[in-house]
């Protein structure tokens, strides 16, 4: 069966937000045209791939599944078009990803400062999906923070970053200056196992609304300050290891350049 490409971008959409709404904003079309179109797309595919309710919208086991399958499709279609693009222009671009709360602007200055004629583009990437970009075409090299699945990258480490529990404010612990791992002792922690939030900020929406408390790197909870929320550092958590990746078969000169000038300046 030949899969309709607009449908798979609308489940996307759908499975990204969880919210017909939200979705059909960001496709730009009715929410009852967006509907039919999942409701065809299931019909078709002779599965559901979505269990609504009159208040959410979640995925099944086969909307997971093709959750996960179709944003490689979709990158790897995406990613063929613009480099058609880009050769028919005759353009020289690195496409540089970044993990949340990593900064690269330092290093892409300082590569720019070398190599002036190359396009940068950055690509924000997912907290739970940081090497499937390097895999897929959308980036050439990232600034990833472990854990990842580095099979078939190059990885380079630069850094070390602490672990902070992340509270909402009224929590017994938020007026502490440092936790251990025995504080923590009896806490829920919100993790992807049990809730996989689409984004950083849903998943700080959901410590906030009192569903556990969340335990990551400092630099991002830092970077997405709210009032609400209080990031307390966990002293003798095992810190998170910040390295630069690239495909390991990749010769560009370019991207050898890229990672080269990055090392430096990110180990600086």
């Amino acid at each position: 069966m030949d899969l309709d490409l607009r449908k798979l971008r609308y489940f996307v959409a759908v499975a990204e937000h969880r919210h017909f709404g939200r979705a059909a904003e960001q496709l730009y079309i009715a929410q009852p045209v967006l509907s039919r179109q999942i409701r065809a797309f299931e019909r078709e595919l002779g599965c559901a791939l979505l269990t609504r309710t009159t208040r959410s919208v979640e995925l099944t086991a086969a909307g997971e599944r093709l959750h996960e399958e179709a944003r490689r499709v979709l990158a790897t279609v995406d990613g063929a078009v613009r480099r058609v693009h880009e050769a028919d222009r005759g353009v020289a671009r690195l496409a540089v990803a970044f993990a949340p709360g990593l900064h690269v602007s330092e290093a892409v200055r300082a590569f720019t400062a070398v190599h002036p004629g190359v396009e940068i583009d950055l690509v924000p990437l997912r907290w739970y999906d940081q090497h499937t970009p390097l895999r897929d075409g959308r980036a050439h090299v990232g600034f990833l923070r472990r854990p990842f699945d580095d099979t078939g990258l190059r990885t380079i480490p630069v850094g070390l970053e602490s672990r902070a529990a992340i509270l909402p404010a009224a929590h017994p612990l938020a007026a502490r200056p440092s936790l251990t791992s025995v504080d923590l002792e009896g806490e829920k922690l919100l993790n992807a196992q049990q809730r996989r939030a689409a984004s950083l900020e849903e998943k700080f929406e959901l410590i906030a609304a009192g569903y556990g408390i969340g335990l990551g790197p400092l630099s991002v909870a830092r970077a997405y300050h709210r009032p609400d929320l209080v990031p307390v550092p966990v002293t003798d958590a095992e810190p998170y290891e910040t390295c630069l990746a690239a495909p390991e078969d990749s010769r560009d000169e370019r991207l050898l350049d890229f990672l080269e000038i990055a090392t430096k300046v990110l180990r600086g």
